[in-house]
């Protein structure tokens, strides 16, 4: 884990397991050049699941020190709240709904908590899906996952007022993930039938892709093919006809991504992988943790900066 000194320079905070391996290190020194921000990041690494006291001392240093602006979290955003729940002033709605925080900021001396995903997740799938397709198809998503991506996804298609799909299902391996969306799902207002499947055979997942409607979604949310290896279906899956495929990773072997790209021509699918989540991701948190007014003309610039160091 990294040490916790005074900062000499403003300061932003990556919390997360494996930091150095995240695009953002290489990133975010050019974006804090085109914004003027004269800042720099530090990555905070942790085991999953560790211990309060590792969460609550970096939070404490952040709070106390006066040129650590913020952070973004990834992975502990869970367990850091529910460690250090005590030291932030606000939490903002999302992040009271999901009982996480993706983000940590300084505003007039307060100590606020943010769940930026659901915002990060709709900016990018607003540029994903056509206006109209989903009153147009009638058709539905199929989530592979239950994490924190699917929770923000499935908040965002909730709060649209009228083009939402018709269902959205969600699959994972792990009950109490399921259960715990669905705690979430029954505190919004929506005409979404939302439904949930425990299983951990990729085979059946091809069976439940295969029934969906024509324009139907598909979202790895499993983690599968960045940090391990794999796909959630197997090579004989067949992805909807005319449908949307959404992988969330963009870096590491794309197993699913490149299963979805062999059937791109026959199956007729628009495909979107994870790199301008990531952007949207990160370019939300740096404009809540530097009072930044993220315009598109911004998004359009850092998202040109970031382009030439994407992964390959």
């Amino acid at each position: 884990m990294t040490a916790l000194v005074s900062r000499t320079v403003p300061t932003m905070y990556f919390i997360g397991v494996t930091t150095t391996q995240s695009s953002i290190m290489s990133v975010f020194p050019r974006w804090s050049e085109i914004l003027g921000l004269g800042a720099e990041i530090v990555g905070y690494d942790a085991p999953i699941h560790a211990p309060d006291e590792v969460y609550r001392a970096i939070v404490r240093h952040i709070k106390n020190d006066p040129l650590s602006r913020g952070a973004l979290v990834t992975t502990h955003k869970i367990d850091l709240l529910a460690a250090a729940r005590d030291f932030f002033d606000y939490l903002d709605p999302y992040a009271e709904l999901c009982g996480e925080i993706s983000c940590i900021s300084k505003q007039n001396g307060l100590l606020c908590g943010h769940a930026k995903d659901p915002i990060s997740s709709g900016a990018t799938w607003n540029g994903f899906v056509d206006p109209g397709h989903w009153q147009r198809t009638q058709a539905d998503v199929l989530c592979l996952g239950a994490g924190g991506a699917a929770v923000a996804i499935s908040i965002h298609v909730a709060n649209l007022p009228e083009n939402h799909p018709r269902k959205f299902i969600t699959v994972d391996i792990d009950q109490q993930r399921l259960d715990e969306l669905a705690k979430i799902h029954r505190q919004l207002d929506t005409d979404i039938v939302f439904e949930y499947f425990l299983n951990d055979r990729p085979e059946h997942n091809d069976e439940m892709m295969a029934a969906l409607p024509a324009g139907s979604m598909v979202i790895n949310a499993t983690g599968l093919g960045k940090d391990r290896p794999g796909s959630p279906v197997t090579d004989r899956g067949r992805f909807p006809e005319n449908g949307l495929v959404w992988e969330l990773n963009y870096r590491g072997e794309l197993a699913f991504l490149r299963q979805a790209e062999r059937q791109a021509q026959t199956r007729h699918l628009r495909i979107e992988d994870g790199w301008v989540y990531f952007l949207h991701g990160w370019t939300q948190v740096i404009a809540e943790v530097f009072h930044i007014q993220l315009t598109p003309q911004i998004f359009a610039q850092l998202d040109e900066a970031a382009s030439s160091l994407r992964p390959k």
